[in-house]
């Protein structure tokens, strides 16, 4: 099954859990207990308290007379407390004349208890208390003894399974509610031409932000270094927008020669300049109630920028060899590798087209700054890969694993997956790819790094080796960022100098 259609049957289930599980059921059915209670034991307050896992107190989700959530006794010093750390009944008389929390509570609901009997609420097993409920009576109003006592037991008994079921159902939903918001970030990075990894918290925060802006009209500028997936990005917030049943229009404006950026974007009528034997649309046209996409608008020549800034401005143009102005529908978004503000202050691009450009600014950091993705990414990219080389290439070994780890990837996501293709072409089915067959640049820092000599252990749990190694690569790597001097790499450690020697003496490195 296609993995969108996935996330549409998993979204579907999610609806129906969310519909089925209601809460208002439950709730009436606990309430009736609370009404009817006090009734048949003739007493004049019921309370039930339910365990609130991580807050340290029991929390009155329900009682005679009370608002919800209203009283929190602690676990300890209060009665409740002491039931539900038992798991056995409680009968106090005379409370007025015992210290506790429940002083407190009756100057919190103006009630004067004099007498109470606790009995705590179990689960399915029995082995577990999930809450408590507590009668309570004022002064004249009668004691309690065993056989009330066995008389709420009884009825504590029919209790437990509603209450439990209340609190199973607070979970599913909860659950619910975070894998409804799992599916929305997997269909949001479900695109056309690849799926959009983003394990990292920066890029995590990028779907974040295409998500606020897919249906917001403004215009975007995505910047980022070339590779790191500036057009992808731009592809999730048309196909996730109001737009997405019209076109996607990518044009990359470094591509397109000066003398016909003009004709590219707003068009020719026939004759407007030698070779021009037929009208044509421009791409503002082509676009129409789409998305252009402007990939290295940087590159944009000066001369050309003054009529573009007519067409964002006043969303509209006239085709080269005409006098017609024709209205446009287009959403800009637009890319760039370069710092846009450093060219307005160089002079090469308008400050004016600058400010008009965009409204929303997206930042795409570099692989080498979002480790956590390399991973994914290197697999999706093999499964990819050998899908359309009709391959089955194993996988990764654990040595080559670790230089993706380490390799700074200058090309980011589009030299990491060139290097994927590379490996699953060079590798047999059924085998693992390895060092040995990675481009030279990879090679190169393997071996400039020592990499090899960070052997993968057979026991991958055992810590005093990975510990060791650990160390190996950490020694390695920072004598290499400070060129081999020790005091500067021993700083970078955070261990002395002498340590160091003993460190490389003891592991046998070469520096």
């Amino acid at each position: 099954m296609e993995f969108g259609n996935q996330l549409s049957v998993l979204r579907r289930r999610l609806s129906q859990v969310t519909a089925s599980w209601t809460m208002d059921e439950y709730n009436s059915l606990v309430m009736f207990y609370i009404g009817v209670l006090p009734k048949l034991m003739h007493v004049e307050r019921c309370t039930i308290f339910l365990d609130e896992t991580g807050t340290g107190s029991l929390i009155s989700m329900y009682g005679t007379g009370l608002e919800k959530n209203v009283i929190e006794p602690p676990l300890e010093g209060s009665i409740v407390g002491r039931v539900m750390a038992s798991g056995k009944s409680v009968i106090e008389n005379n409370m007025h004349t015992v210290a506790g929390y429940h002083l407190q509570a009756d100057e919190q609901t103006g009630f004067d208890s004099r007498n109470t009997l606790c009995t705590p609420i179990k689960n399915f097993t029995g082995n577990e208390v999930i809450g408590v409920i507590q009668l309570l009576n004022s002064e004249g109003k009668g004691y309690f003894d065993q056989e009330d006592q066995e008389e709420l037991e009884e009825f504590t008994g029919y209790l437990s399974t509603s209450i439990e079921s209340m609190l199973l159902n607070k979970k599913i939903l909860k659950i619910a509610d975070e894998l409804d918001t799992e599916v929305n970030r997997l269909e949001l990075a479900s695109v056309r031409g690849g799926r959009f990894i983003a394990e990292s918290p920066s890029m995590r925060a990028v779907l974040e932000m295409v998500w606020v802006v897919r249906n917001t009209p403004v215009n975007v500028l995505i910047q980022g270094e070339n590779g790191t997936g500036k057009e992808l990005v731009a592809r999730m917030i048309h196909e996730n927008g109001e737009r997405s049943d019209h076109v996607f229009l990518p044009v990359n404006c470094a591509c397109i020669p000066e003398s016909l950026v003009e004709s590219e974007f707003f068009g020719h009528e026939k004759g407007a300049f030698t070779g021009a034997d037929h009208s044509r649309k421009g791409r503002f046209e082509e676009a129409e109630g789409g998305s252009l996409f402007l990939d290295e608008i940087g590159e944009m020549p000066l001369q050309v920028q003054p009529k573009f800034l007519r067409a964002i401005q006043e969303q509209e143009g006239s085709r080269l060899g005409s006098s017609v102005i024709i209205p446009y529908d287009v959403r800009l978004i637009s890319a760039t590798n370069r710092n846009l503000a450093e060219e307005v202050e160089k002079g090469n691009f308008r400050k004016d087209l600058f400010f008009r450009l965009f409204s929303v600014e997206i930042e795409i950091p570099p692989l080498r700054e979002r480790r956590e993705d390399i991973l994914p990414l290197a697999l999706s990219f093999l499964e990819d890969t050998n899908r359309r080389f009709k391959k089955k290439v194993a996988g990764f070994s654990p040595k080559l694993l670790a230089l993706f780890e380490e390799y700074p990837w200058p090309g980011n996501v589009r030299q990491l997956l060139k290097e994927v293709e590379r490996l699953v072409a060079l590798t047999g089915n059924d085998l693992p790819m390895e060092v040995e067959t990675c481009s030279r640049d990879l090679r190169a820092f393997a071996s400039s790094n020592r990499m090899g000599e960070m052997h993968v252990l057979e026991n991958e749990y055992a810590l005093p080796d990975q510990v060791t190694t650990l160390e190996k690569r950490l020694i390695v790597k920072a004598l290499a960022e400070t060129e081999g001097n020790k005091t500067q790499a021993a700083k970078l450690l955070q261990i002395t100098r002498q340590g160091l020697f003993k460190k490389i003496k003891r592991y046998g490195l070469t520096v």
